[in-house]
């Protein structure tokens, strides 16, 4: 029988191939039986006969035994041999006779197979001689005695010796004989317990093949169909479970849609329309939006603005909008003459056969572009006054360099061009002829000579000093703490806490030094101070310097960037933030009215490299 696809159902299938498996495997226990019975009853057989041929050998010795005492009877003195003693001889005789015959040629009557083994074949030719002597003088001894009452012992006494003389040759030969047989029998006992051996090995082996090939693939099969079979049983109890559940969830889905229909027809803004704009339907909300009180009817770009260049482009887009979504941001003016934002979103729907609509969804942003207007504007304003700031920072900079320039040029005038002139004057002044006079002049010239060149070196000092670009950041701040102690009088300390050597670029380094030198000097300048600590430390990631003094202080929220003050430390603050800044690090300044200050400049570091500069914002 086959099924709807022309294959035989999934029963008969099984059914056929574990019946072709069984079979197989039934078949080969059965074969591995029958052998090996066959074996077994063979080796028995064969066993059996041994024990029947041991059986008779050993017979045989008590048969040589007895027909040699028989005969010994007859040598007695007073001993008549009668015909009872000589029918005993006689069967005895005919007894051995045939069992020795029947052990070389074998004998059916008597259970003796007709083979020996080539040694034991060997053993009876041995021994042939002796029985023979005893066959014949047994046979000379019965025949002297038939027909005869009575016979002298003289004339049987040659048989009778001749018997008595081989019997014992001929039962050492039976002996070696029954030996012999045991132990052909038992080496035959022991090939059939190897032939068991192999039989149970083979029978073992078999069985595991067919474990291997027919049982355990049956039961993999079986238990495969049982899966299958329980799987398709849930699977159809699942999706007994899924159809109930949609129809649940279709009744529900229909409750849920005409309730979201009524919601959407009070809450959402959109509406339907044909392709060449002629409006469908439109929601209440949209409409009350619009200010729509009458009956829809003619092309929706009408109907959502009274402006025709607007309308010119809602229409526009919705003949675009036929082969894809199209979404953009519309400016409408509704019949209530409110300026409305819209984002609207047009969507292609196909219905039946070749028809196609049109479904418009909008969202009001009139509120958003509101709030973005006012962010604009806002962001502009705020744009203005950076530009301000910037400008008036620019003013405050070139101030400050124009400070700095009449600064040095009044040094070199008051102080150097002064200097100079005075040691012209005092050079034309000195008298060779006067010694005395020119000795007090040349020595006067030595002291303005040694004060002209302290004055160049402040001069050099103030401008760049030769450390910071031949040793570095550490070197420089180091040299500039003791040179403005020894010109100022002041406790300038600086401290390298971990030992810092590394280089920067020149222009890092010159920030970091002016940074530096524009918070000692305000210290002094400013603050008052007496006592002042510079210390540098630095980490993988960091490289700190920290200014403290015990200056007067001040209130770090009363000075702006913006403001400069007439002692020009908010224009020193400003400064040093705009270095910082460019060169990509933070600084952070801790005051109080009477307490002094501290000023504290990190840069950020990686591997021991300072990280690349950032843009000035």
């Amino acid at each position: 029988m086959l099924n709807g696809n022309g294959h035989a159902p999934l029963d008969t299938t099984a059914f056929r191939k574990l019946s072709r498996l069984y079979l197989l495997a039934l078949s080969a226990i059965a074969l591995s039986i029958i052998l090996s019975q066959f074996l077994i009853q063979s080796h028995l057989k064969k066993q059996l006969n041994d024990s029947r041929v041991i059986n008779v050998a050993g017979r045989q010795r008590m048969l040589s035994q007895k027909l040699s005492k028989e005969i010994l009877l007859l040598a007695q003195p007073g001993v008549i041999p009668n015909d009872s003693l000589q029918r005993q001889i006689r069967q005895t005789l005919s007894l051995w006779m045939i069992s020795h015959q029947g052990l070389q040629t074998g004998n059916d009557t008597l259970g003796l197979p007709s083979s020996n083994s080539e040694t034991v074949e060997q053993m009876f030719r041995n021994i042939t001689p002796f029985y023979q002597a005893m066959v014949y003088g047994s046979q000379d001894i019965l025949d002297s005695l038939a027909g005869k009452p009575f016979i002298a012992h003289e004339q049987l006494q040659p048989a009778i010796d001749s018997v008595l003389l081989n019997e014992p040759f001929f039962l050492e030969g039976m002996d070696d004989i029954v030996f012999q047989y045991d132990a052909e029998a038992h080496a035959k006992l022991e090939q059939l317990k190897k032939t068991e051996l192999i039989l149970l090995g083979v029978a073992l082996l078999i069985l595991l093949l067919e474990f291997l090939f027919v049982f355990r693939p049956a039961a993999l099969y079986v238990r495969n169909n049982i899966r299958q079979l329980i799987g398709a049983e849930k699977e159809t109890r699942d999706m007994i479970s899924e159809i109930e559940d949609l129809y649940q969830t279709r009744e529900q889905s229909l409750q849920e849609l005409r309730a979201m229909n009524f919601a959407l027809d009070q809450a959402a803004l959109f509406a339907s329309a044909r392709t060449d704009g002629e409006v469908i339907y439109m929601s209440i909300k949209f409409r009350k939006l619009l200010g729509i009180e009458q009956e829809l009817e003619g092309p929706l770009a009408e109907l959502m603005s009274t402006q025709e260049r607007e309308q010119q482009y809602i229409q526009e887009y919705i003949s675009a909008a036929r082969s894809s979504i199209r979404q953009t941001e519309v400016h409408i003016t509704s019949r209530k003459g409110e300026t409305i934002w819209l984002d609207m979103s047009i969507i292609p729907v196909n219905r039946s056969g070749v028809r196609q609509d049109l479904l418009i969804l909008c969202n009001d942003i009139s509120s958003r572009k509101t709030a973005q207007e006012k962010l604009e504007r806002i962001s502009q304003e705020r744009f203005d006054e950076e530009i301000r700031q910037q400008k008036v920072r620019s003013v405050q900079v070139i101030e400050a360099q124009e400070e700095e320039r009449k600064r040095i040029a009044r040094d070199m005038h008051d102080g150097i061009g002064q200097m100079l002139t005075a040691l012209k004057f005092n050079l034309e002044a000195v008298n060779l002829k006067q010694a005395d006079k020119a000795r007090t002049r040349l020595n006067e010239l030595k002291d303005l000579t040694s004060k002209l060149i302290k004055g160049v070196r402040i001069a050099t000092f103030n401008l760049t000093p030769p450390e910071l670009s031949d040793y570095g950041i550490a070197t420089g701040i180091g040299k500039l703490a003791s040179e403005l102690t020894k010109l100022t009088g002041q406790n300038i300390l600086f401290e390298n806490k971990t030992g810092f050597n590394g280089r920067f670029d020149s222009i890092v380094e010159t920030n970091l030094y002016r940074i530096t030198q524009e918070a000692v000097n305000n210290a002094i300048k400013y603050a008052k101070a007496d006592y002042i600590i510079v210390t540098l430390s630095h980490s993988p990631s960091l490289l700190s310097i920290v200014i403290d003094d015990n200056g007067r202080g001040f209130d770090p929220d009363e000075v702006h960037d913006t403001k400069s003050h007439e002692d020009g430390s908010g224009m020193g603050l400003s400064f040093m933030r705009e270095r910082i800044r460019y060169i990509n690090g933070r600084i952070f300044i801790h005051s109080a009215p009477g307490e002094g200050t501290r000023i504290t400049i990190n840069v950020p570091m990686k591997n021991g490299e300072l990280i690349s500069l950032g843009k000035i914002k």
